[in-house]
Protein backbone atom coordinates (compact mmCIF):
# COMPACT_ATOMS: atom_id res chain seq x y z
CA UNK A 1 0.00 0.00 0.00
CA UNK A 2 1.35 3.54 -0.44
CA UNK A 3 2.12 6.36 1.82
CA UNK A 4 -1.81 7.91 2.91
CA UNK A 5 -3.50 5.13 1.31
CA UNK A 6 -5.77 3.72 4.20
CA UNK A 7 -6.95 -0.43 4.22
CA UNK A 8 -10.09 0.35 3.54
CA UNK A 9 -9.29 2.55 0.37
CA UNK A 10 -7.11 -0.51 -0.86
CA UNK A 11 -9.78 -3.15 0.22
CA UNK A 12 -11.91 -1.17 -2.58
CA UNK A 13 -9.69 0.42 -4.84
CA UNK A 14 -10.73 1.51 -8.24
CA UNK A 15 -14.32 1.54 -6.18
CA UNK A 16 -14.90 -2.75 -6.06
CA UNK A 17 -13.52 -4.84 -3.52
CA UNK A 18 -10.53 -6.62 -4.21
CA UNK A 19 -10.40 -10.71 -3.19
CA UNK A 20 -10.05 -10.11 0.28
CA UNK A 21 -12.67 -7.57 0.28
CA UNK A 22 -14.56 -9.78 -0.94
CA UNK A 23 -13.95 -12.47 1.20
CA UNK A 24 -14.57 -10.18 4.52
CA UNK A 25 -17.99 -9.11 2.56
CA UNK A 26 -18.81 -12.20 2.16
CA UNK A 27 -18.51 -13.11 5.86
CA UNK A 28 -19.98 -9.94 7.24
CA UNK A 29 -22.86 -10.61 5.18
CA UNK A 30 -23.31 -13.99 6.91
CA UNK A 31 -23.37 -12.55 10.39
CA UNK A 32 -25.39 -9.38 9.51
CA UNK A 33 -28.35 -11.99 8.42
CA UNK A 34 -27.99 -13.80 10.98
CA UNK A 35 -28.73 -10.42 12.99
CA UNK A 36 -25.54 -11.16 15.55
CA UNK A 37 -24.49 -7.19 15.01
CA UNK A 38 -26.10 -4.29 15.55
CA UNK A 39 -29.38 -3.72 14.10
CA UNK A 40 -27.99 -1.03 11.87
CA UNK A 41 -25.67 -4.08 10.16
CA UNK A 42 -27.62 -5.36 7.27
CA UNK A 43 -27.80 -7.75 5.04
CA UNK A 44 -28.77 -6.65 1.12
CA UNK A 45 -29.69 -10.06 -0.79
CA UNK A 46 -30.39 -8.83 -4.68
CA UNK A 47 -30.52 -10.83 -7.69
CA UNK A 48 -27.59 -10.35 -10.08
CA UNK A 49 -28.74 -8.14 -13.41
CA UNK A 50 -25.77 -10.91 -14.68
CA UNK A 51 -26.17 -14.13 -12.90
CA UNK A 52 -29.27 -14.62 -12.43
CA UNK A 53 -28.28 -15.15 -8.41
CA UNK A 54 -28.87 -13.73 -5.72
CA UNK A 55 -26.23 -12.03 -4.63
CA UNK A 56 -25.43 -11.00 -0.47
CA UNK A 57 -23.83 -7.21 0.19
CA UNK A 58 -23.06 -6.55 3.46
CA UNK A 59 -24.63 -2.76 4.41
CA UNK A 60 -25.22 0.48 6.82
CA UNK A 61 -28.71 1.11 7.00
CA UNK A 62 -29.05 4.66 8.30
CA UNK A 63 -32.45 5.72 10.19
CA UNK A 64 -33.95 9.66 9.36
CA UNK A 65 -36.81 10.69 10.48
CA UNK A 66 -37.83 6.94 10.98
CA UNK A 67 -37.51 6.23 7.64
CA UNK A 68 -35.08 3.67 6.69
CA UNK A 69 -32.39 4.21 3.87
CA UNK A 70 -29.58 2.60 2.54
CA UNK A 71 -26.20 4.34 0.87
CA UNK A 72 -23.68 3.26 -1.40
CA UNK A 73 -20.26 4.51 -0.07
CA UNK A 74 -18.53 4.11 -3.15
CA UNK A 75 -20.74 5.26 -5.46
CA UNK A 76 -22.70 5.06 -8.69
CA UNK A 77 -20.82 2.19 -10.36
CA UNK A 78 -21.14 -0.54 -7.46
CA UNK A 79 -23.12 -3.99 -7.88
CA UNK A 80 -25.23 -3.38 -5.47
CA UNK A 81 -26.53 0.01 -6.66
CA UNK A 82 -26.43 -1.50 -10.57
CA UNK A 83 -28.76 -4.64 -9.63
CA UNK A 84 -31.42 -3.19 -7.53
CA UNK A 85 -31.82 -0.25 -10.68
CA UNK A 86 -31.80 -3.48 -13.05
CA UNK A 87 -34.27 -5.15 -11.19
CA UNK A 88 -36.88 -2.28 -10.06
CA UNK A 89 -35.27 -2.05 -6.07
CA UNK A 90 -37.00 -5.59 -5.27
CA UNK A 91 -34.26 -6.93 -2.97
CA UNK A 92 -34.78 -8.70 0.61
CA UNK A 93 -33.04 -7.07 3.63
CA UNK A 94 -32.11 -9.50 6.30
CA UNK A 95 -30.61 -8.85 10.29
CA UNK A 96 -32.17 -12.21 12.08
CA UNK A 97 -35.45 -12.15 9.78
CA UNK A 98 -35.51 -11.53 5.84
CA UNK A 99 -38.09 -8.76 4.87
CA UNK A 100 -39.00 -7.71 1.06
CA UNK A 101 -38.20 -4.50 0.57
CA UNK A 102 -38.63 -2.26 -2.38
CA UNK A 103 -35.78 0.24 -2.31
CA UNK A 104 -36.48 3.57 -3.67
CA UNK A 105 -33.98 5.83 -5.09
CA UNK A 106 -33.51 9.29 -2.97
CA UNK A 107 -33.63 12.54 -5.50
CA UNK A 108 -30.24 14.47 -5.09
CA UNK A 109 -31.44 17.13 -2.94
CA UNK A 110 -32.90 15.28 -0.29
CA UNK A 111 -29.86 12.94 0.06
CA UNK A 112 -27.62 15.54 1.94
CA UNK A 113 -29.05 15.25 5.49
CA UNK A 114 -29.03 10.98 5.00
CA UNK A 115 -25.53 11.29 3.82
CA UNK A 116 -24.16 12.90 6.96
CA UNK A 117 -25.93 10.61 9.30
CA UNK A 118 -24.78 7.75 7.45
CA UNK A 119 -20.90 8.90 8.22
CA UNK A 120 -21.72 9.14 11.68
CA UNK A 121 -22.42 5.74 11.65
CA UNK A 122 -20.24 4.39 9.39
CA UNK A 123 -16.99 4.67 10.00
CA UNK A 124 -15.55 2.24 7.38
CA UNK A 125 -17.34 4.43 4.67
CA UNK A 126 -15.45 7.52 5.57
CA UNK A 127 -12.34 7.07 3.72
CA UNK A 128 -14.57 6.99 0.84
CA UNK A 129 -16.80 10.46 1.01
CA UNK A 130 -14.86 12.95 1.03
CA UNK A 131 -16.66 15.56 3.56
CA UNK A 132 -15.57 15.05 7.26
CA UNK A 133 -18.93 13.78 9.18
CA UNK A 134 -19.03 16.74 11.65
CA UNK A 135 -18.88 18.96 8.24
CA UNK A 136 -22.42 21.48 7.89
CA UNK A 137 -25.15 19.51 5.66
CA UNK A 138 -24.41 22.30 3.06
CA UNK A 139 -20.64 20.36 2.35
CA UNK A 140 -22.47 17.04 2.01
CA UNK A 141 -25.03 18.76 -0.76
CA UNK A 142 -21.97 19.47 -3.15
CA UNK A 143 -21.32 15.48 -3.13
CA UNK A 144 -24.82 14.17 -3.20
CA UNK A 145 -25.30 13.67 -7.19
CA UNK A 146 -22.40 11.23 -6.34
CA UNK A 147 -23.39 9.41 -2.80
CA UNK A 148 -26.56 7.29 -4.37
CA UNK A 149 -29.11 6.69 -1.55
CA UNK A 150 -32.10 4.43 -1.46
CA UNK A 151 -34.91 4.94 0.71
CA UNK A 152 -36.15 0.69 2.42
CA UNK A 153 -40.07 0.28 1.90
CA UNK A 154 -41.69 -2.76 3.60
CA UNK A 155 -43.43 -4.74 0.69
CA UNK A 156 -47.43 -5.21 2.58
CA UNK A 157 -48.02 -9.46 2.81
Amino acid sequence: MKGNMSLKQWLYKGGHPNALAQILNKGWAILHALGVSPNYLVTLEVIGRKSGKTISFPLVMVVVNKERYLVSMLGEAVNWVRNIRAVGGKANLRHGRSEQVILEEVEVQQRAVIVKAYLKIAPGARPHIPIDKNAPVTAFEEIAPQVPVFKILTVKS
